[in-house]
Formats: structure tokens, C-alpha cells, sequence
């Protein structure tokens, strides 16, 4: 076993370092002032969605130490340990952050302020405000008055309140929702050159008096607390009910998660924090963070800019394929050559103009699509609606178990049954994450395939946000293997032998080893020996076994891994030929890229599965080889673009520093933007 902790790097710590890289934007001077605001927010996202998964996880998993310990490396509790220390240290560099970043927005005349600050001018605004707009939103609970405290919904934030009187000791305690249907952020009246901005929470301690004032107290102390739970959905074996039930029911239970963080203000009276903590049934092995005066910095991802376009990123609008633009059907074009789309630098309204043809085409007989998450107001399903309501025979694999999405994905699994779309709910024991499409088209005795392959959701909000790719290919071998994918969704008692796609459970795993062995014996017989792989996650045990073998055989590997990596590069002897960077920018990196060298004629792929033991045994994924010329040059420079990346990548070593890649005389080179250039000066 120690041999194991050795050799990698815990995943949960590894997964606090991505984390870090995110915090680290917030404090580039490189990135404009609100998007470092910004950041900031997306910082407090990412730590809340951690705890609310990865460390609920642990917990659950203290209940099996013994039987864990060998999964982990390391036993749960141990994990859970260094999770709090990771995170207080977190913790006070955000705070170290927030203060910087509101002292120089000071400097350009923003001034955040709380309810101390507040002239009488603008103290006759905030009244007036809270009383027309938010006084009738709050449902205050009088602690001591209840036996329990009501069900706090962990996506919010409350106001913990000491009510008390100077004249006699009689105390109460009080518990206020801050709403989460009005923003966060108030902008007051202009004065001068200054401009003001109030934190909602702070608005409701300016009117404390207001709210209480048919209550016997004078004195109001409030202090922001925050409680996180356990997100992971029991999902029973009742056979009675249909999967759709059972998440329904999953996703309301999910709001009565055991608590798996506390936060609060770290002034808060010690009488009023021991008082809640028993109320909630926090103990001890539940994670106190004392933290600030404000939290829930997720809202800050939607910071408002008063200062103009210079202080946000300046637009990368999605850019054009000519091909597409001039042609009339891009079925047909599919059908000339393979096509390649690269979100967010292309626009994801082509792949939706791929549906809305297909919904018209009189050829078109049927479409089948997988979903692991869409958008709220879903482009995607409205044209697949469009396509039953034309007739076309629809089949929509979706995901009903997509973290955090479920909701969305019943209700747009309703509509789409309300118009005959055959809707299916995936497998027992396996997500359906892959992202694919079939369209199938019949003429006379002509059968035409399309397929759609991409490494993301089928989500215009993500494309927007989120690197990703799609293959669109009228290639028989393909189209014929995804057709076969498809069967094995419908029915998982379906087996096929791929020869050109990658599909797990079936035999990805086993395909990567082997490729990964053959760069072995390439390498071990003088030959050239690479594999270029980038990947949101490298977690598996046995991948990153086969690739330090792999670089002791002498095999060139370089990985851009976003999120956890458990693999330690640049250990003598066992993986001084492997290189790791991870790139944080404005665009999430989530496109999936495998390269291996072959003796000379590389191999390409691109893929759903990040080289984790969930993707690769526990979810149906694809991965589709790239044969057309023209793409695997595209691919190979997206590669080369984001290894040369010496702004926004860090190193991934062992000491997860998460030093900035340099080149000390080499020009400047941002990938994304580079990669923006490269596409806008594209002739196709």
C-alpha cells in the first residue's frame, strides 16, 4: 500500500489543485477586473458542488474504511483530514483575494459596501428598495420558538440573527432566507464619479428593525451561514416504479441530505453558532469552515460590470463554417466528406440546423439521438419535437441520473413522449454518457446513414461555455457501428465486436491498452513511440499503470489534463518521458483528444470518456477514430496550439504548485485565443 500512495496523487486532493488554477485567474492582472470577480464565483461553485459529491462520497464511505482503504490509497477518514485542511487554506486565500479585488475596484470608483457605509441618501434608497421589492420575499423563523428547524436548501444562503434588547436580557434567535428570485446585487444612485453596489444580504441588515418590529428588540446581530449536503441520489430497487419515479423521488429526497459542510461568519456569537450547529445535527465529522462576512460567491459569476468593456473579456462570437453557409442541405455534405465542428470557436447552431433539416427532409425515416444534458429552454429537443410532429420516427436516449440536470431532463423527457418520441431512461447500473446522433435517410433502395459524435452535451448553453468537438460523418463502417450502439442502449442485453469505434463498457478499456501496448513495441524496437492524449480527468489506476510502464519503455507521452490527475510525471525510471499541463482560461477545456504515434501513420480519436474507472467500465461511451485527412491536421495542431500554451497552462507535478508554464524567450501564445485566429482565417 505505500507503494500505492507513492506513485500517485490522492484524486480528491489532485481535484483541490484544478480548483486552485481556478482561483489563480481570479488573481491574474492579465484578466480583466470583473471576470476576476468572476472567478471568484466560479471558484465558490466548484468547492460547493465538490463537497456536495466528492466529500459526501467520503463520508458515506467511513461507514466501509477497511474495505475502501485499498481503492483510495489511503483510508476515507484520512482523505476527509486533509480535504479540511486543503479547504481552510483555500478559504483564506479567497478571502485574501476578495480583498484585493474590492480595494482595486475602489481604485476605478466601484465601491462595494455594506449597510455601515451607507450615506443617508442612500439608506433612504435601500429602505425604499427593500420595502417595494424584497420585504414580503422573507419568511423569517424564530428558532426558539420551533422544535426544528425547517429544511435548509443548501443552494442558498441565510441570515443567522441574535434579537436582543438593551433594557432586558430576553434573546431570540432567527433564521432569514436570503431570496433567490431577486439579485444579489443592488446598484445604487451614482454620486459623482462613484458607483455603489450593496449586497442584497446587506440591504436585509439595514432592515432588520422592519422586519422584526412587532417583536420587543432593538439590537439585531446577523451573520451569513451556509450548509452543504450530501447530493448523491438513492436510487432504490423498488420494481414497482419506473426509472423516472424514482429520480423524481431521488431528486426531492436529495434536499434532506445528510449536511456535509457548515460555513459562517466567523464573528458569530458563540452561543448562536452552538445553538444551530445542534439544531442542524452538524457534528463533528461534518466540515466548520469559519469564513467571512459574506458566502454563496457563486452568485459573483453574474457580478455586474459599471465599468465598461475594457474591464470584461471582449467577445469571441462564434465563427462561421463557409462550407456550410453556402450549401443547401448539409446532409449532403456530410455525405461528401466528413465535417468537424470545434465549440465554442464554431457555432453549435449548425448542429441544430442538422436537425431542423432532418425534421423537413422527406427522405429522412428516423432519428436517434442520446442526451446526457440539455439546455433549459432546449433548441435540441425543439427540433426533435418538430421532427415527430413531421412524422419522423424519433428515438431519445436520455439520461435521467446527469447530476444536477435531472430535472430539466424529466421535463423535457414529458414533452418530447406528449408528441410520440420514443424517450428511453438508459440501463440499470450504467449512465449513458456518450453524445451521439443517427439520422437515417431511404431513397427507394438507397439507405443513407449520418452520424453526429461529439465529446460534449448537446447543450447550446455549454457550447457556448465549453471546448468541445463533433464529428459529423456519412462513413459506412461508423454510421453502422452507432447504429449498433444504439441497439445496445435500447436493449442492454445487445453485444457487438467493434472494429472502428470505441464503445465502453464493451471494450474501450481494453482497445486503449492495447493501443498504449503497441507504442510499447514500437518504442522497445527503435521505432518511434508517442501518444499525445488530452482529457478532463486521469484517475484510473489501470490506464496510469500502463502509461508509466509506457514511458519506462521509453514511449513520448504528453498529456493536458484540466481537473484530477493521479498520474506523478518526471519520476526517474518510471516517467521521465511523460509531461502534464493543464490549461484554465475563459472557455472550459472538455474536449477529449487521443493521439497515438503508430509506427508513423497516427492514430486520432475523439471521445465522451475522460480515462477514469467510471467512464471506462460503469458508462456507455464512444469514442470515434478520425480518418479524414484534413480533421486529424486539425486535430494535431489543436494539440500542438494547446501544448505551446505559455500563458494560461500550469504543471502538473507532485507538488501541485500549479506553477505557470514559461518559455523565457519564446513570443507570447494563449491557446484559445490562438485557436480563435486559426479558425477565423479557415477557408472551409
Amino acid at each position: 500500500m505505500a507503494d500505492k500512495v507513492l506513485k500517485n496523487i490522492n484524486r480528491e486532493v489532485s481535484w483541490l489543485a484544478f480548483d486552485q488554477r481556478v482561483l489563480q485567474e481570479a488573481q491574474d492582472r492579465t484578466v480583466p477586473l470583473i471576470e476576476r470577480v468572476r472567478f471568484l464565483g466560479i471558484f465558490s461553485n466548484n468547492m460547493d458542488e465538490f463537497f456536495r459529491v466528492r466529500v459526501a462520497t467520503l463520508r458515506r464511505l467511513t461507514e466501509f474504511e477497511k474495505k475502501t482503504k485499498d481503492y483510495y490509497g489511503e483510508s476515507p477518514r484520512k482523505t476527509l483530514s486533509r480535504i479540511s485542511e486543503l479547504t481552510k487554506q483555500s478559504q483564506e486565500k479567497f478571502e485574501e483575494i476578495f480583498n484585493e479585488l474590492t480595494a482595486e475596484l475602489r481604485t476605478h470608483n466601484v465601491y462595494l459596501i455594506n449597510e455601515g457605509d451607507l450615506s443617508p441618501e442612500q439608506h433612504t434608497y435601500v429602505k425604499d428598495f427593500f420595502r417595494t421589492n424584497i420585504r414580503y420575499l422573507l419568511s423569517p423563523i424564530m428558532l426558539n420558538h420551533v422544535d426544528r428547524i425547517p429544511q435548509l436548501n443548501d443552494k442558498s444562503i441565510y441570515l443567522a440573527i441574535k434579537c436582543s434588547n438593551e433594557e432586558h436580557p430576553k434573546k431570540d434567535f432567527a433564521l432569514i432566507e436570503i431570496p433567490s428570485d431577486a439579485s444579489r446585487f443592488v446598484v445604487l444612485p451614482d454620486h459623482n464619479t462613484k458607483k455603489f453596489v450593496i449586497l442584497l444580504d446587506d440591504v436585509i441588515r439595514a432592515n432588520l428593525a422592519e422586519v422584526f418590529k412587532i417583536l420587543p428588540y432593538d439590537k439585531f446581530e446577523a451573520y451569513t451561514i451556509k450548509i452543504t449536503r450530501d447530493a448523491e441520489m438513492d436510487v432504490d430497487n423498488d420494481l414497482t416504479e419506473s426509472l423516472l419515479e424514482k429520480v423524481s423521488k431521488g431528486i426531492k429526497n436529495r434536499k434532506k441530505g445528510e449536511p456535509v459542510r457548515l460555513v459562517y461568519d466567523r464573528e458569530i456569537p458563540r452561543d448562536l453558532l452552538k445553538f444551530l450547529t445542534n439544531k442542524l445535527g452538524v457534528d463533528r465529522g461534518d466540515t466548520l469552515i469559519a469564513g467571512g462576512r459574506y458566502h454563496n460567491f457563486k452568485d459573483f459569476m453574474s457580478f455586474p460590470n459599471l465599468l465598461g468593456d475594457e474591464f470584461v473579456n471582449p467577445p469571441l462570437p462564434p465563427l462561421n463554417v463557409r462550407t456550410f453557409d453556402k450549401c443547401q442541405s448539409m446532409t449532403e455534405e456530410i455525405e461528401k466528406k466528413d465535417r468537424f465542428l470545434h465549440y465554442p470557436f464554431q457555432d453549435f447552431a449548425y448542429f441544430i440546423r442538422l436537425l431542423r433539416e432532418a425534421a423537413l427532409d422527406p427522405d429522412v425515416v428516423s432519428i436517434k439521438v442520446s442526451l446526457y444534458r440539455v439546455a433549459f429552454e432546449s433548441k435540441v429537443v425543439r427540433a426533435l419535437i418538430n421532427a415527430a410532429e413531421n412524422g419522423k420516427k424519433v428515438t431519445a436516449m436520455v439520461e435521467l441520473r446527469a447530476r444536477f440536470d435531472e430535472k430539466s431532463n424529466i421535463y423535457w423527457s414529458q414533452r418530447m413522449e406528449e408528441v410520440g418520441i420514443n424517450v428511453l431512461f438508459g440501463q440499470p447500473g450504467f449512465k449513458v454518457h456518450s453524445k451521439i446522433l443517427l439520422i437515417t435517410k431511404k431513397s427507394g433502395k438507397k439507405t443513407t446513414r449520418i452520424a453526429a459524435i461529439s465529446t460534449g452535451n448537446f447543450h447550446e448553453g455549454n457550447a457556448a461555455l465549453y471546448t468541445d468537438f463533433t464529428l459529423l460523418t456519412a462513413q459506412k463502417d461508423i454510421t453502422l457501428e452507432i447504429d449498433h450502439a444504439f441497439r445496445f442502449i435500447e436493449s442492454p442485453y445487445y453485444t457487438h465486436s467493434y472494429k472502428h469505434l470505441l464503445v465502453s463498457p464493451h471494450g474501450m478499456r481494453k482497445k486503449l491498452v492495447c493501443l498504449i501496448n503497441e507504442e510499447i513495441k514500437n518504442a522497445k524496437s527503435g521505432k518511434e513511440g508517442f501518444i499525445f492524449c488530452k482529457v478532463n480527468n486521469l484517475v484510473d489506476e489501470g490506464i496510469v499503470d500502463k502509461l508509466y510502464e509506457a514511458s519506462c519503455a521509453g514511449v513520448k507521452i504528453k498529456l493536458i489534463v484540466r481537473s484530477m490527475c493521479s498520474l506523478i510525471p518526471g519520476i526517474p525510471g518510471k516517467s521521465e518521458n511523460i509531461e502534464i499541463t493543464s490549461i484554465v482560461d475563459r472557455f472550459l477545456e472538455h474536449s477529449r483528444i487521443f493521439i497515438f504515434g503508430n509506427d508513423g501513420d497516427p492514430k486520432y480519436y475523439i471521445s465522451s470518456a475522460d480515462w477514469m474507472t467510471r467512464n471506462l467500465d460503469f458508462r456507455v461511451e464512444v469514442a470515434a477514430p478520425i480518418y479524414d485527412k484534413d480533421i486529424q491536421r486539425e486535430l494535431r495542431n489543436i494539440m500542438e496550439y494547446t501544448l505551446r500554451d505559455n500563458q494560461k497552462s500550469r504543471v502538473v507535478d507532485a507538488n501541485l504548485k500549479n506553477e505557470y508554464r514559461t518559455e523565457p524567450n519564446a513570443p507570447q501564445f494563449r491557446s484559445q485565443i490562438e485557436l480563435y485566429r486559426y479558425y477565423s482565417q479557415l477557408e472551409y
